[in-house]
């Protein structure tokens, strides 16, 4: 029987290296105290943060230095869970930093009401006559700039107070479905026996088996079906909160205060939307296509995986990934490229999965840390393109904190999404460019055309039901899980057309995590837009296109998104990204079609 393996059995070479964050538990125990100590000494500075510039600045520096070492606490603890979600020593760690990070934004909640006070020439002459405070000019700006969303210092308190309160729907999810939800075990057409799981259904989806797809399909879901009513009481709680909370700060909608906090115009997310609506007929060809390469009469949900392709994907090892991926990211220069192949040996990455480790993947660290990339690898082209995704997010990240001072050492969502798929795209490319075996190009070619459909046309497909699920309740009504279904299966229908769309798929948001994250889907839609049109620069214009590129990924969140992508080279205010990136997805359509009819 096929099983997943414990921690224990992987060699220390494929686990992330979290002792270089703190080298034991003790040490973490102590940053947590120390940090709690300091909690007061910024509580010292309310009523009185912007008497003068310099005060000004002590507090800024001091809560910069507070948060860069709180990050770490919260990163290292929600890692270490993150390993193990069953481990109950690190779900406290884990709960213990959100605290701690809860009570730190308390603790600093004052400041910007504060600054809030002052006119922009009063803030001027501090910025003016205080050295140092003028490296918080852009920071001062986005402050004045949300005064009539943000609160009383006394308001602004309860809300920081409440943070992992109105969070915890996500965090109950997400327990439910990593910790103590159980899918069944099918036997594949081998004999062989496998669990299903929540990283391996989609590997599971592509067997060539129908009935076997089928089986998983319905196992899958009718398990999924059995916490219905708990899994929608937990995303209506969710979406009441993210209504509440907009509502708080004096927005109209739960949208307008998700984007107006990293001043992304709502236009941005119509010109998505309806721009992907107007190209459905190429998500239909897909379909179309995908059916018949199978030679079926009806393409149903278990078929939607399927690679069309004669064979089952072929099997890549990590090591043949990291190799493929070093290699194609020479683009970028060899300042970039080395970077990555240096992290891949430092233990950036938790590579394999493991019992009750975490499902999906993902980019983290701090400020103050090496990048970390949790696998869950399945010795497919499908990780191997996952791994350049992560690694795009890591470097982001890397070269933002060694350019950038800590106030802007992070990036907003929008612009994360696209250094990630940069690196995806220029895989691809590479692929195409040198791999001669003609059946890992068609492969190859599936895969970078299944990342088109389930990136830019899914992941649009989730923002306009999220939008949906939230218009119901800021009209008064009842979001029920029904409702939920009854929402996402209209979409589904529409979508995909061609195929036949059954009940059980209309409960798959149920599935999706990032429904926590109110109106963060679609900016995984524009970042293949602006990554796409970034690409096509990169390689045809070279060291020019690369500089631009680089101070793009060097400038974190100095800059407000859309200036932040116009540095790079794209205008992501204008529907014509979007456009291009679905006309090149109908030209591998061209490409794959050929393949198909041979």
């Amino acid at each position: 029987m096929s099983s997943v393996p414990e921690r224990s059995e992987i060699d220390a070479e494929y686990k992330w290296d979290l002792e270089s964050i703190y080298a034991t538990d003790d040490e973490w125990e102590d940053a947590y105290e120390a940090v709690s100590e300091r909690l007061d000494d910024l509580r010292d500075y309310e009523g009185r943060a912007t008497e003068d510039g310099e005060t000004l600045l002590a507090v800024l520096e001091l809560r910069d230095e507070i948060m860069r070492e709180v990050s770490q606490i919260v990163s290292y603890a929600r890692m270490r869970k993150d390993e193990n979600t069953a481990d109950q020593h690190y779900q406290g760690l884990a709960t213990r930093g959100m605290s701690l990070s809860s009570d730190a934004s308390s603790a600093a909640s004052f400041i910007e009401p504060e600054i809030q006070s002052l006119d922009r020439e009063e803030l001027d002459a501090m910025v003016e006559s205080t050295d140092g405070l003028g490296e918080y000019d852009h920071y001062l700006d986005d402050v004045i700039r949300m005064s009539d969303h943000t609160r009383s210092a006394e308001v602004e308190n309860v809300l920081a107070e409440l943070g992992e309160v109105t969070g915890a729907a996500g965090d109950i999810y997400g327990m439910l479905l990593n910790a103590d939800m159980e899918f069944p075990t099918v036997e594949k057409p081998d004999g062989e026996a496998v669990e299903i799981t929540q990283d391996n259904l989609t590997t599971l989806l592509k067997n060539p088996d129908r009935e076997f797809r089928e089986t998983v399909y319905e196992g899958f879901f009718d398990r999924l079906g059995e916490m219905h009513n708990t899994i929608g009481t937990a995303y209506e709680n969710s979406v009441k909160a993210d209504v509440k909370l907009a509502r708080i700060r004096g927005y109209d909608t739960a949208r307008e205060a998700a984007m107006d906090g990293p001043n992304v115009p709502a236009a941005v997310y119509d010109n998505l939307v309806d721009t992907v609506r107007d190209n459905l007929d190429k998500l239909h060809r897909h379909a179309e296509l995908k059916r018949a390469s199978l030679g079926v009469d009806e393409l149903r949900m278990w078929d939607v995986y399927m690679p069309m392709t004669e064979t089952e994907t072929p099997e890549v090892s990590y090591e043949e990934a990291t190799d493929h991926v070093v290699t194609a990211l020479d683009a970028l220069g060899d300042d970039y490229q080395s970077r990555v192949a240096d992290g891949l040996d430092s233990r950036w990455v938790d590579v394999y999965e493991t019992q009750n480790k975490r499902s999906g993947a993902y980019s983290a660290g701090t400020y103050d840390t090496q990048p970390f990339i949790l696998m869950n690898w399945q010795d497919d082209i499908s990780s191997m393109f996952t791994l350049a995704h992560e690694l795009g997010h890591s470097l982001h990240s890397q070269l933002t904190s060694e350019a950038q001072p800590y106030v802007y050492g992070d990036y907003e969502i929008f612009v994360a999404e696209v250094a990630s798929t940069v690196n995806e795209t220029l895989l691809t490319h590479h692929l195409l460019e040198t791999v001669e075996d003609p059946t890992f190009r068609r492969h190859v070619l599936n895969e970078y055309l299944e990342r088109f459909r389930s990136t830019l046309y899914r992941q649009t497909m989730f923002a306009d039901f999220e939008h949906q699920a939230h218009q119901v309740v800021e009209e008064g009504g009842a979001l029920t899980p029904q409702k939920a279904d009854e929402i996402y299966g209209d979409l589904k229908a529409e979508f995909y057309e061609p195929a036949v769309v059954d009940d059980r798929i209309a409960r798959e948001w149920s599935r999706i995590p990032h429904f926590y994250r109110a109106y963060y889907v679609y900016q995984y839609s524009t970042g293949i837009s602006a990554a796409v049109a970034l690409a096509d620069r990169i390689l045809e214009e070279g060291e020019p296109a690369v500089e631009d590129y680089r101070r793009f990924l060097e400038s974190g969140s100095r800059e407000y998104p859309l200036d932040l992508l116009d540095i790079a080279g794209v205008d992501m205010s204008s529907p014509e990204p979007i456009q291009r990136a679905l006309d090149v997805y109908d030209e591998y359509l061209d490409e794959m079609e050929t393949l198909v009819r041979e």
